[in-house]
């Protein structure tokens, strides 16, 4: 057994627990203060384009399609243990990051669900750019050694939401995930965080989500309406181990049809009656 999970073990998941960390290819990275207690705290300024959900708005048609999904997948982890998990696609340009990010700002908004988004689409990532921080240090720099895992965690004001950006760029990413480190460190992670969310590339172009599949608990696919095909599906699933599959996240819906599904709340509360009672609302 390693000497983090020992430490972690020891914490109990108190804040205010005195623990030494050691994911740092076997040098303290932290000695006798908590992990969390030492992370940059960054301020939400999601980038104009990002399409992130607004916690000010949670009767809005995409915020409750995540809730949607949380709700389930937070059934799903009461039946069993499931805390990390990879959301990938079979191709690009079908969602996959967009819901990553979604569904770990939906899992933040829930008291005390500490929750962590890391970037491991070290090929192309996103999650930087979303969030308008910096992508270094990050991932890559952990696992090359050149920065501590406090390092690379950033931390949302006001929210329970962690993310680690991909780092530097590399010629490499396949080989650094084969690491002992990365297995090492998703392993020890869901002492600190209930849900650790990896965005990954898509299946079909690189080998690193079939690889983080196996090192986590479960695996969603996203498929966009329109657009993703049946052959890549079944060649996406074909990729992954079947039980390790959570489900499919279907992107892409039109607009219409989320907002007719939802305008009943809509509608209950956008106007209430002047005297402060809520309206009655208005059948669709």
């Amino acid at each position: 057994m390693s000497r983090v999970h020992d430490a972690l073990r020891r914490a109990g998941g108190n804040a205010a627990a005195d623990v030494e960390i050691t994911l740092n290819h076997g040098q303290p990275a932290l000695a006798g203060i908590d992990l969390l207690q030492n992370v940059q705290e960054i301020d939400f300024t999601p980038s104009p384009d990002a399409l992130l959900i607004d916690p000010a708005k949670p009767y809005e048609a995409p915020t409750e399609e995540f809730r949607t999904l949380r709700t389930r997948l937070n059934h799903l982890q009461s039946l069993q243990p499931i805390h990390t998990t990879v959301i990938t696609s079979a191709s690009p340009t079908e969602g996959k990051s967009f819901s990553a990010v979604n569904f770990a700002l939906a899992q933040a908004q829930l008291a005390g669900n500490l929750t962590l988004l890391a970037d491991f689409d070290l090929r192309r990532p996103v999650v930087h750019s979303l969030f308008q921080c910096a992508r270094t240090p990050g991932i890559t720099d952990f696992l090359q050694g050149k920065a501590t895992l406090a390092q690379i965690i950033r931390h949302v004001k006001g929210t329970n939401l962690y993310i680690m950006p991909a780092g530097e760029a590399v010629i490499n990413p396949l080989e650094l995930l084969n690491l002992k480190e990365v297995k090492q460190m998703l392993d020890e992670l869901p002492a600190i965080f209930n849900w650790v969310i990896l965005d990954s590339p898509p299946l079909l172009f690189a080998a690193d989500a079939n690889l983080l599949s196996t090192l986590c608990h479960g695996t969603i696919l996203v498929v966009r309406v329109g657009s993703t095909t049946v052959d890549s599906v079944t060649r996406a699933m074909q990729s992954l181990s079947l039980n390790n599959v959570l489900g499919i996240v279907v992107n892409g819906a039109r607009r219409g049809e989320l907002y007719s599904k939802y305008s009943y709340y809509n509608t209950y509360y956008a106007n209430p009656e002047a005297e402060g009672k809520p309206a009655v609302p208005e059948e669709e």
